[in-house]
């Protein structure tokens, strides 16, 4: 009997975000899969049930490139890490680690090596792992994920009115979900809203604590931030804040909702008439299959994982220039013949990207390790 361990240790820390909807989603279906092939796995909260327990696999899903985040079993046990991106490392200046992340990433380096396989969302993130983090391209498999938020078209029969009444939504507006970090690239999509004179919507509650994240006092985690703050010169992180809320308070185009529930947030991307992933840098894109899946039409940065997840079912965009970017939006929006071909490519794309078929993939990772 193969007995796997998946360690989510505090899961409450990424509730939010991309990997905490990530696993939330996987974890059910990947236990309903191996109870059926003979597989049992348990949720690991506490790491020192690793300890009293044997299990042939433990797969650890939450992987920090500046925090000591897992600690591999030996003594006959396999260990799976799953790394998700390596964005801080290709934007190093937007992602200051300190010096404890400096050592706490060398420590996670030399963690890796020890690892039987590394799991990963897309091509693009097992090049940057081979990169980064030295581990060789044979110990990586690519596993794409499913869709984070699967549209129930019929639970939202008749609820888009209230929503948007709600929430106080446009007739016709841009939407973006998630969080604004530099690689999100929004500076630009707020230049192209302005050029393009089309309201834009962002969901996610990051973008409603910005105002907070440029305090300095916040950011006083070690002696570079003090001299910083004495010296009156801002954290690279919080210059990127101050310039979007800059760019935000400059229009009027710009909502920002803050955190949505999961059944609004689909009516949401339902009412809205295109769906922009403008980003520098994805490990995946999530979002973008949400959109598919609600029939929304996409406009997406043209950059190497967001290429690659949405293939030919977006309108993509050059994330380096608010004009091109603000010239797809009207592109899109005008052309009804464009519009409703990106609407069938995404709706046929999104078919291709199921939990069901990450957990089976997942799943043959475990075996080929317990088989070795």
């Amino acid at each position: 009997m193969l007995r796997a361990a998946y360690v989510t240790g505090n899961p409450e820390s990424h509730a939010f975000r991309g990997i905490g909807i990530y696993n939330k989603r996987l974890l059910p279906v990947l236990k309903a899969l191996g109870k059926k092939q003979g597989i049992y796995i348990d949720e690991i909260t506490n790491y020192q049930s690793l300890t009293t327990n044997h299990y042939s696999v433990v797969h650890w899903p939450y992987f920090d490139l500046f925090f000591n985040t897992f600690e591999p079993i030996n003594e006959g046990t396999r260990n799976v890490v799953t790394i998700y991106d390596c964005i801080p490392l290709i934007y190093p200046k937007y992602y200051p680690p300190g010096m404890k992340g400096r050592l706490n990433f060398q420590k996670q380096k030399q963690a890796l090596q020890k690892v039987d396989a590394v799991i990963t969302i897309s091509e693009t993130s097992k090049k940057d792992i081979v990169r980064f983090l030295d581990v060789p391209a044979e110990k990586i498999h690519v596993v794409y994920a499913g869709l984070g938020n699967p549209t129930s078209h019929k639970a939202l029969r008749g609820k888009q009115d209230g929503i948007k009444k709600k929430y106080d939504l446009p007739e016709k507006f841009i939407l973006y979900v998630g969080d604004v970090n530099y690689n999100k690239n929004i500076v630009n999509l707020v230049k192209a809203i302005k050029i393009a004179k089309i309201p834009l919507v962002i969901v996610g509650r990051h973008a409603t604590m910005l105002e907070d994240s440029v305090n300095y006092e916040v950011h006083l985690e070690g002696p570079r931030d003090m001299v910083r703050w004495f010296m009156g010169k801002p954290h690279p992180e919080i210059s990127h804040y101050k310039e979007l809320i800059d760019e935000i308070e400059s229009t009027k185009l710009i909502r920002r909702l803050g955190f949505v529930e999961t059944d609004e947030l689909s009516a949401i991307y339902n009412l809205a008439s295109i769906y922009c992933q403008p980003s520098f840098y994805e490990g995946f894109g999530m979002p973008v299959l949400e959109a598919f899946s609600s029939f929304v039409p996409v406009v997406a940065a043209r950059t190497q994982a967001l290429v690659e997840i949405a293939s030919d079912a977006a309108y993509y965009v050059d994330p380096n220039d608010p004009k091109d970017i603000a010239n797809g939006l009207k592109a899109v929006l005008d052309n009804l013949k464009i519009k409703d071909d990106l609407v069938k490519k995404g709706s046929k794309r999104s078919k291709e990207f199921s939990w069901e078929k990450t957990a089976r993939l997942v799943i043959d990772v475990y075996k080929s390790l317990a088989g070795s």
